[in-house]
């Protein structure tokens, strides 16, 4: 090991006693980040119109503070963005992230303070080395550089540069000091193109030259990097350009379709993997345990927790509750109070705890992008186990996938449409939608009890999409690169129909 690992590890090592302090303590910890948030921006615009300096605890902060969409910070955002600071947070505020939700047509512009980035998205960073350090005391990453992909920067509010909005990532990484910029590669200049194809031209001349130990960002876009590569370098493995190669840490996405793509390219499996939640609006969890898939939640990063039970998330004044209070193996939704002025604000995030003690969870998707039409509560992560389940059972390799609900008419019953897009296609594609369909009742009672002889929802219909739809379609929205995500549930047919309309017209071109 040499001296800069040495030292690296060093320094990240001190890390894990903090760590343990905050989640071996988790309400004192997240008291205190209440108390913080609330004494920092009582006298900002938001604090006084809702009285900040009067809440002397828990119940008064959810007694006088509403619950928020981005439509009831909005005007607040607006006044910012016209030049007028201490609006929700007392900082200056020159940074906005782009909404990486879900691609839709939408954007939404998130308030991000030097508060956050430091306190938040860097020490998110941190604590995510210290820990695959403290996992894998073999580590030599900091011997060699980390390739990560951000996304584009934008400067769309003002000719005089006062205000930028970019990707979190492309944030985080413009705003790096300059030690952190020297271990990762490409460059800034690179890394905050616009055009993903040429980006990923380029990434690829530079980093084929460099010793790569570490791999950072979304499954999708770093697989499509990766494959690139490969295909351009006429090799089999990553490890034929990158020996030294040995983690991924991964997030935005979940990983689970994409792992069996990422095994394809790895020689002997050597590669580790770490999930990280690192949001648009904050940097909320990490993997800490080798063998256990759940995201341990930072608890002193400047966040507070609350959580509506998912038998709420759709009522318009739903049960809150703070983070002593939620119980294991039940969804919840995700509502956040932030170093940045997000208060009580709804991300749309839902999440299942595994563990309270320390607080570890799963991400099981968001409560805008489920299908529950006809009662069925179907979330992204029985889609994800089941899709994976029925791919195993059928030799079948997914790429990506999407759902939504079809309706016959009055008086005949819907169905889930499925267009799913293959690297390898299933031997039987009846069996295939078989296995789907009696996974998903096994992952879910609701689902189960309306499929039961068809009684609300008949059966689902698989259809095979041409290779490349989906990255055309993103293509297409110029949504490439950067934190763009395809929608995986969603009880409109929007999405559906774009999709179905390109495939037709690409088999007219053909």
């Amino acid at each position: 090991m040499g001296i800069i690992d040495s030292i690296g590890n060093l320094v990240m090592k001190s890390r894990i006693d903090d760590l343990k302090l905050s989640v071996n303590n988790p309400k004192d910890t997240q008291e205190k980040v209440l108390r913080n948030l609330l004494d920092t921006a009582r006298d900002t615009v938001y604090g006084r119109d809702h009285k900040f300096g009067a809440i002397n605890n828990y119940r008064q902060f959810r007694e006088q503070v509403p619950l928020n969409n981005y439509e009831d910070l909005l005007p607040y955002i607006d006044k910012i963005l016209k030049g007028q600071q201490n609006m929700l947070w007392p900082s200056a505020i020159k940074w906005f992230a782009k909404s990486s939700g879900t691609t839709g047509s939408k954007s939404k512009v998130i308030p991000v303070s030097t508060e956050s980035l430091e306190n938040c998205h860097y020490q998110g960073g941190r604590d995510m080395l210290a820990l695959y350090i403290n996992n894998y005391p073999d580590a030599a990453l900091f011997s060699g550089k980390n390739l990560s992909i951000g996304g584009s920067q934008e400067n769309n509010f003002s000719s005089s540069s006062e205000f930028y909005t970019a990707n979190i990532s492309a944030i985080v990484m413009k705003n790096l000091p300059f030690w952190a910029q020297f271990g990762r590669t490409p460059g800034l200049e690179v890394t905050m193109m616009n055009n993903w194809e040429e980006k990923i031209k380029k990434i690829s001349e530079i980093t084929i030259q460099q010793n790569v130990t570490s791999l950072a960002g979304s499954p999708m876009w770093m697989l499509l990097l990766l494959q690139h590569i490969v295909k351009e370098q006429k090799i089999e493995h990553i490890q034929d350009i990158w020996p030294n190669l040995e983690v991924f840490f991964h997030g935005s996405v979940s990983f689970a379709p994409y792992k069996p793509l990422f095994k394809d390219l790895d020689r002997d499996n050597s590669l580790r993997y770490l999930e990280i939640f690192n949001a648009t609006e904050g940097f909320f969890g990490l993997q800490d345990q080798k063998d256990d898939p759940s995201l341990l939640l930072m608890l002193n990063y400047g966040i507070f927790y609350e959580f509506i039970p998912e038998r709420e998330f759709h009522l318009e004044e739903p049960t809150v509750v703070p983070l002593w209070e939620v119980e294991k193996d039940k969804n919840y939704s995700m509502v956040i109070s932030t170093n940045s002025g997000l208060w009580r604000y709804k991300i749309g995030d839902t999440i299942k705890f595994t563990d309270t003690a320390p607080y570890r969870f799963i991400i099981t998707g968001r409560t805008k992008h489920c299908i529950n039409v006809f009662g069925e509560d179907l979330f992204v992560d029985h889609a994800e186990k089941a899709l994976s389940v029925a791919c195993s059972q059928t030799g079948a390799v997914l790429r990506d996938f999407t759902a939504a609900p079809y309706f016959y008419g009055k008086e005949k019953k819907g169905y889930h449409e499925w267009l799913v897009e293959f690297v390898k296609s299933p031997q039987d594609m009846q069996e295939f939608t078989n296995v789907l369909d009696r996974i998903l009742g096994e992952l879910n009672d609701d689902y189960v009890a309306k499929r039961k002889d068809s009684i609300a929802i008949d059966t689902p219909v698989v259809r095979e999409m041409p290779e490349g739809t989906f990255y055309r379609w993103l293509k297409k929205k110029n949504k490439l690169g950067g934190q763009h995500k395809i929608p995986r549930l969603s009880n409109s047919r929007e999405f559906v129909e774009e999709l179905l309309d390109l495939e037709k017209n690409l088999q007219a071109e053909i």
